[in-house]
């Protein structure tokens, strides 16, 4: 077993890390996404996709995660790999859209689904099967919610309607929201990190930066050392998805419950070695501190996915 990326893999990264530099705040931003390629990765070849797997999508989503990328990555890989398990006139209408970029199509658990406003297919994930739901333009009402830039709406199932997905192909479809998302976290909370590092080494208190006090340096090396213990545990559970490992259910809670944590802690440090100031909007700190927030609780937080490992391992 090889967890690394592959220079493919890593160029790959290293084109979206440069289009989110240069284009982050862009309105078109899914489109230049879909130029790369990023939602046309799960979408096999026959529908016109690259036909990759989750570990091609690693340094994208890491990467996503360090430019606090608000845009459904995780949910339109997820929405791929579901409508492929469908197949059928669903799969032929939609997966060549979704990867040409010309319609949006994302997948996850109800009654809130980030950027279904915006999508021609929402698939909604409620009481373990999957529903295809396809919004009227202008019928769902945007819900506040602590991350404005993943915008939630509630997305109702139609009494009567009939499950597009069910049993092993519904539950995978929760393992790869929650795998993926782990792999987001550990960018998002790698960055977090590198944000308290800079500005403790910027900010002065008694003539000296305030990075120099060993107190400080303790809170940030046991961030890091979170990130670190959770990237593999992330990388892991892309791989088992990849090569349908059994244990790949197992794999995705424990990376997701590990990113989780790693990215709440990385918020908090950083918000605290920040100080005041890393509460105001004049900081762009906060896109990472919202970004940790909402995912961490996307796709089950941390203690479900704790309960979930407990359940498989305990029998």
């Amino acid at each position: 077993m090889r967890l690394g990326l592959t220079p493919e893999h890593k160029q790959f990264g290293d084109a979206v890390a440069g289009l989110l530099e240069t284009r982050g705040g862009a309105e078109d931003l899914w489109e230049r996404l879909a130029e790369l390629g990023v939602p046309a990765v799960l979408v096999a070849e026959e529908y016109e996709g690259a036909g990759g797997d989750e570990v091609d999508l690693v340094a994208v989503l890491e990467q996503a995660g360090r430019a606090a990328l608000g845009e459904p990555v995780v949910e339109a890989a997820v929405a791929a790999r579901l409508l492929a398990g469908i197949g059928g006139e669903l799969a032929a209408e939609w997966l060549p859209k979704l990867a040409s970029g010309e319609a949006l199509v994302v997948a996850a658990p109800g009654p809130y689904v980030p950027h279904a406003d915006r999508a021609g297919l929402v698939l909604v994930g409620q009481d373990g099967a999957w529903y295809a739901v396809r919004p009227e333009p202008g019928s769902l009402t945007v819900q506040k919610s602590v991350d404005p830039l993943r915008r939630l709406s509630a997305v109702p199932v139609p009494e009567g309607a009939v499950p597009v997905a069910e049993g092993a192909l519904a539950a995978e479809a929760v393992d790869r929201g929650a795998a993926l998302t782990a792999v987001q976290l550990v960018g998002v909370a790698r960055r977090l990190v590198d944000l308290a590092v800079r500005y403790a080494g910027e900010r002065s208190q008694y003539g000296r930066p305030i990075g120099s006090f060993q107190g400080l340096q303790h809170q940030i090396a046991n961030a890091l050392v979170d990130v670190e213990f959770a990237r593999p545990a992330a990388y892991k559970a892309a791989y088992a998805l990849a090569k349908g490992e059994p244990e790949a259910s197992l794999d995705a809670s424990g990376a997701k419950a590990l990113a989780s944590d790693a990215a709440l802690h990385a918020a908090k440090v950083s918000l605290q070695v920040h100080g005041a100031i890393g509460y105001t909007m004049e900081l762009d700190l906060h896109h990472w501190l919202r970004r940790a927030w909402s995912l961490a609780s996307a796709w089950g937080d941390a203690s479900h996915h704790r309960r979930a490992v407990a359940a498989t391992l305990l029998g």
